[in-house]
């Protein structure tokens, strides 16, 4: 297909797919003369993969160029594509690395050990959880780091079925977009669902009061 064809069956505009390829992130198509060039689904399936990551993920540019580096290189393995993939998405916390940090960090460390979770500590979901820990100290809501546990024993069951889910892709595009699914669309549902299910606890514990 051409250009204005790849266009119109992604819905991604000309100039947006020129952008693309002068960055690198979708691979040059076929060319066939001078100024013009053939692509195939391989092409349209990278440009939704671009825009999900785009578009679902908020990824910049020179993250999504890092993902599908990653991606594209045969040696890596699909932990780190994984990995790379999930500390683009996340965003660093930006809190001063103080004694509350610190302690926050100490805390988070005990839990891993507790867990015997194996993680990087570097890594932006680690700081994540520290700054949350760290701002429910500040808001006197420091007892609630005594629930870690808890959170951690579900979330351990969402990440084994991210996993086996992903686990069954062979083909790369398609296990970054689980990953895009799994991350971002998966986050959401996670807080939706707890959401939900705080409605339905409050219910059970306090009533309905829909009927007083």
């Amino acid at each position: 297909m051409r250009i204005k064809e790849l266009s119109s069956r992604s819905g991604v505009s000309v100039p947006t797919i020129k952008y693309y390829l002068r960055e690198g992130l979708l691979p040059a198509g076929e060319l066939v003369s001078k100024n013009q060039a053939n692509y195939d689904d391989a092409h349209l399936r990278r440009l939704r993969l671009i825009r999900a990551l785009v578009d679902i993920g908020g990824l910049t540019i020179a993250a999504i160029r890092d993902v599908l580096a990653a991606a594209d290189t045969p040696e890596e393995t699909v932990r780190k594509i994984l990995y790379t993939a999930q500390e683009n998405i996340s965003v660093r916390p930006d809190l001063p690395r103080d004694e509350v940090w610190a302690e926050a960090e100490r805390n988070v460390a005990d839990l891993v050990e507790r867990r015997g979770w194996q993680v990087n500590h570097d890594s932006r979901a680690w700081q994540t959880v520290v700054a949350v820990l760290v701002s429910a100290r500040e808001l006197e809501h420091g007892v609630w780091t005594h629930k870690l546990d808890i959170y951690a024993e579900a979330c351990e069951r969402i990440a084994a079925a991210d996993l086996d889910y992903v686990a069954g892709i062979e083909e790369v595009d398609a296990m970054l977009e689980g990953v895009v699914v799994g991350t971002v669309l998966g986050d959401t549902l996670v807080t939706a669902l707890r959401r939900l299910a705080h409605q339905s606890e409050s219910v059970r514990r306090l009533g309905d009061d829909k009927h007083e």
